[in-house]
């Protein structure tokens, strides 16, 4: 066996999904090899070719696969996004990969306190949180407060990610390194809204 220990793991996770029913078709969203393929390739990066041979794909099945799957995420399911960054040309570029992903912009806040109050004018699907809003305030406990009344995915894209290993914030969904490629953010945001939805239809709430 030529994959590495890890790449193996994925494959034993991976076939233990490919034995879970799914539902196929446009109507509920990306399939659970798509998904994998998102998550391998994009968070995980993982080559192509290495994430072909995890799920058991040829490359060329795994290429078609993936091509549709980065097409879904640009139609897939939408919600309305708040963005909490203090910095402008970041809040800007985040603020386009939201739209480009068929989202909608609930806001951009630039402080804490705006966070707060757009958080509770526009009631998002999804939050974008920085950490460090510099002289603007804390994101963390920006997110703090707009949870305790209202119950949305966070995802924090943020240069201090072991900030949050002081225990003073909920799980978010997701956190990712600031310099990030877009496709992950993208990759994230599809993730998080959807299994927020999967959740909340089967009344397994977060």
């Amino acid at each position: 066996d030529d994959l590495p220990s890890l790449c193996r793991l994925y494959q034993a996770i991976s076939r233990h999904f490919a034995t879970q029913p799914e539902n196929d078709g446009p109507e509920h969203g990306l399939s659970i090899i798509q998904r994998q393929l998102l998550l391998l390739t994009t968070l995980e990066e993982v080559s192509l070719d290495m994430a072909a041979k995890i799920l058991g794909l040829s490359v060329q099945e795994a290429a078609e696969d993936l091509e549709t799957a980065h097409t879904y995420l640009k139609t897939g399911i939408q919600t309305s996004v708040l963005i909490i960054e203090d910095e402008p040309i970041i809040a800007m570029d985040i603020e386009d990969l939201v739209l480009q992903c068929g989202h909608k912009i609930a806001g951009v806040a630039h402080t804490q306190t705006d966070a707060i109050r757009l958080a509770r004018e526009t009631r998002p699907g999804l939050i974008l949180a920085d950490i460090n809003l510099g002289a603007g305030g804390d994101g963390m406990r920006a997110v703090a407060e707009i949870t305790k009344s209202h119950s949305a995915p966070v995802i924090y894209v943020t240069a201090y990610p072991e900030w949050l290993l002081t225990g003073e914030t909920s799980e978010p969904s997701f956190v990712i390194t600031k310099p990030f490629e877009p496709l992950t953010l993208a990759v994230a945001t599809y993730q998080a809204v959807s299994n927020w939805a999967v959740a909340h239809s089967t009344g397994v709430v977060p």
